[in-house]
């Protein structure tokens, strides 16, 4: 197992490149190399290449060939004409700490290749001289992206196509540009889970939208802030698709844009569309299709989602379909349902326990705010927080989960949240920035927002704002990342 270093700066491919004062100067030198499995290849901090980069040989499950960094300073920045690294048939590779900026082609790119994990990489400006996605991986197996970023990329931010266990996880994508770009695309894969990513199509130059799953097989899509797009997630023929815990908004542009979408492009067999706080947008779930199409839709569940400042219904189903829309929450003055009467009469959809309530912020703040109360909520409070499934994992794997509390009655800019189990968070505490205010949490494992008033828009009504975290081992980088998104009332805090 031999450790190889690269150095733009200092380096020479004249040089044996296994010590940090021996090291290599260019990627082409280590694509001279016949890599062995445990091999690692390191480029130093502040380093930048101007090639692309061939991953040719293959690790093993044992033993992973890894390309990272070492140093200090700025990542190492990898430009090229073509792609930023390029594999064909490699396996067992381990990806991180890099950053892949104004590149031709995409930023990494994989084909056939197999067990793959890339994590705290930084690619930007990608895809210039053509419309490829960032991260683009055809024919493959067990691809984990994780804890890294993408930002203005001309195409897709992800382009995933015939990928057999895909997991993208606590991930940002940030406007991926261009005419039918989306910020994650997946065509024809399968085992796919897509958890605590933070997606915003706000001010991307795309009339497309945020996640595009076509034909999906086993997807688990959870615990995402989507932002912005002409929609945010279409999956529109797939089998055993869960959509859950996702807080989705500013999705609209178009009459038919939609929150969550299906059956418009085949068949769609058992959906649990489940816990997802939807809002600021046309369509809630749109079950729908052309007419004409003899696609089935069939044990479509919905339930326990919360709707909001929506322009159309929340559930819209057009054409035949079978299923359920139950214990929701929908605020007064969205309407609920949009049901064609052929499939009312048919029986086939049925909706039942639904809560209509005049202010969702106030029954999203109680203690069991995925089971609102069919009663009129009382006056907004200044400051409430949404979603009541942040966690936090041990090192051994285990959960403890925590439960908002409730507004400190004494400050209305305060938000107080109960610890999570016996887990605690180091002595220094940890704080999270948002845009309007600071979530920090103390070494007790108590959560408390401050709300930064100076920094609130000048108009009335509410503004949200989102704070995404993952917590990691540091040794086996195993992590997860969950959302808690906060609801401001202008309007309270000024009278």
């Amino acid at each position: 197992m031999t450790v190889y270093y690269v150095n733009s700066a200092t380096g020479s491919d004249r040089n044996g490149g296994t010590g940090q004062n021996s090291a290599f100067a260019t990627l082409s030198k280590v694509e001279s190399l016949k890599l062995k499995p445990g091999d690692s290849v390191l480029l130093a901090k502040g380093s930048v290449f101007n090639e692309q980069f061939d991953i040719k040989y293959s690790g093993s499950d044992s033993a992973p060939i890894k390309i990272g960094s070492y140093g200090t300073g700025a990542a190492p920045v990898i430009h090229s004409s073509g792609d930023g690294i390029h594999s064909l048939y490699a396996s067992n590779i381990v990806i991180e700490n890099l950053k892949i900026s104004n590149t031709g082609g995409a930023g990494i790119y994989g084909g056939s290749v197999t067990n793959w994990t890339v994590r705290e990489v930084e690619i930007a400006k990608t895809g210039l001289s053509e419309n490829a996605g960032a991260v683009t991986f055809r024919s493959s197996k067990n691809v984990t992206f994780e804890d890294s970023k993408i930002s203005d990329v001309k195409g897709d931010g992800f382009w995933i196509e015939k990928v057999n266990g895909i997991k993208i996880l606590n991930n940002t994508v940030t406007n991926a540009h261009g005419a039918t770009a989306d910020a994650v695309q997946m065509n024809d894969s399968s085992n796919i889970l897509m958890k605590g990513n933070h997606l915003d199509q706000t001010h991307a130059s795309s009339p497309k939208g945020v996640i595009a799953l076509v034909r999906p097989t086993n997807a688990v899509v959870e615990d995402n802030v989507l932002t912005g797009g002409g929609f945010g997630i279409s999956a529109q023929a797939g089998k055993n698709v869960a959509i859950r815990d996702n807080d989705i908004s500013g999705y609209h542009g178009y009459s038919w844009s939609f929150a969550v979408g299906l059956g418009d492009q085949g068949n769609a067999r058992d959906y649990d569309i489940s816990g997802n706080h939807i809002h600021d947008g046309a369509w809630g779930v749109a079950v729908s299709g052309p007419s004409g199409a003899s696609y089935t839709r069939t044990n479509i569940k919905v339930h326990d989602n919360v709707f909001d400042d929506l322009s159309q219904a929340a559930l819209k189903v057009d054409r035949p379909a079978s299923g359920s829309f139950t214990n929701n929450t929908i605020e007064t003055g969205t309407k609920a349902t949009a049901i064609s009467p052929s499939i009312v009469d048919a029986h086939t959809f049925s909706v039942s326990n639904n809560h209509t309530v005049a202010n969702v912020e106030t029954a999203l703040a109680s203690p069991v705010a995925k089971t609102a109360v069919a009663t009129e909520a009382a006056a907004d409070p200044a400051v409430v927080a949404v979603h009541d499934n942040l966690k936090i994992l041990t090192d051994t794997g285990a959960a403890h989960h925590g439960n908002l509390l409730e507004n400190d009655s004494s400050d209305n800019d305060t938000l107080v949240l109960r610890r999570f189990g016996d887990e605690t968070v180091g002595k220094h505490g940890l704080t999270l920035t948002g845009e309007y205010g600071d979530i920090h949490v103390d070494r007790e494992g108590n959560y408390a927002y401050t709300l930064d008033e100076t920094k609130l828009p000048d108009h009335s009504g509410h503004v949200s704002e989102s704070f995404s975290y993952g917590i990691n081992d540091g040794t086996s980088h195993h992590s997860d990342g969950d959302t808690l998104t906060v609801f401001i009332h202008l309007d309270g805090l000024l009278s």
